[in-house]
């Protein structure tokens, strides 16, 4: 039977190591922080020494197998619904957070896992990797894809009918025009407000040259737009 000692052991190292990876996403302040990670290793850790050390008493008995593992399968697969929670979709930008600190979550169960099994330096190692994913490569990897999210212009168009849709993107994609995205919001009035995102490859002259096609649009009732802003290629990190 495994000591007290050892049980302490196991689990402070496991709350110990969620702390570490927690307090990287509690300095950027995302929903789950150092304690939520901690509580998570510690489960992971509790959960698969009762599977390891708390049915001793029954493996005497005849015809009684039991599979350490089945516990920590449940974990991993289970821990996804608090993953879950952490993972939005941001209407008004169009885009999905949280993967990162999901994918985090995840990664520290199976660090508690590993502590509560016993697999001390595996623990620790892993740690050390996820904390180096989620702190150190982070600036690089915005350096390295800073060209991609450069902003391009953007065509702002009211339109009162909805078959104008179709006319604008035919335009735009007749044009080869290097359109990233278009939005589609509806406006308390019943009007439409399209938003068209340029990349920035876009010109200035082929902005006001589409404007100006796309006020011939039958439904269309206001066209602006507006030039990137002069951002730099490479923004600060946190």
């Amino acid at each position: 039977m495994i000591q007290p000692l050892e049980i302490l052991l196991r689990l402070a190292l496991a709350a110990t190591l969620g702390a570490v990876i927690g307090l990287n996403r509690s300095r950027n302040e995302w929903a789950a922080g150092m304690r939520t990670h901690m509580l998570v290793s510690v489960g992971a850790a509790l959960a698969i020494i009762v599977s390891a050390f708390g049915f001793r008493d029954v493996l005497g008995q005849p015809d009684v197998v039991l599979d350490p593992s089945r516990i920590a399968a449940q974990v991993v697969s289970g821990v996804g619904f608090l993953g879950a929670g952490t993972i939005l979709f941001m209407q008004r930008e169009q885009v999905v957070r949280g993967l990162t600190t999901a994918a985090g979550l995840w990664a520290t169960a199976s660090i508690g896992l590993a502590a509560g099994s016993g697999l001390l330096a595996a623990a620790v190692i892993a740690t050390g990797l996820i904390w180096l994913i989620l702190a150190l490569l982070k600036p690089l990897e915005r350096r390295l894809l800073a060209w991609r999210r450069r902003e391009g212009p953007k065509l702002r168009l009211r339109l009162a009918d909805a078959t104008a849709l179709g006319s604008v993107e035919a335009i735009v994609t007749r044009q080869h025009l290097p359109l990233r995205k278009m939005v589609l919001r509806r406006q308390e009035d019943g009007d439409d407000q399209l938003e068209l995102l340029f990349g920035p490859a876009m010109r200035t002259d082929q902005l006001t040259s589409l404007a100006d096609e796309l006020r011939e649009l039958e439904g269309l009732q206001s066209v602006s737009f507006e030039s990137a802003p002069q951002a730099p290629l490479v923004p600060p990190t946190d």
